[in-house]
């Protein structure tokens, strides 16, 4: 077996911190920049189904 040197540091007593681990936005930031057009879709296609809802709720309850 060889001993290669896993792709994500963990942090543990042995390995020191050198940098802050990335706050939750900034993750979900990088990934949206990543992924493109798919999170816009998404984001839109949740808009449209909330407004939809709402909308649909209001008319029910007049």
């Amino acid at each position: 077996m060889t001993n290669t040197p896993p792709s994500i540091q963990e942090n543990t007593p042995e390995t020191p911190i050198d940098e802050p681990q990335p706050s939750y936005t900034k993750l979900a930031m990088r990934n949206m920049v990543r992924k493109g057009g798919t999170s816009l879709k998404h984001f839109f296609l949740t808009t449209v189904g909330l407004l939809a809802f709402l909308i649909g709720i209001s008319y029910l309850t007049r």
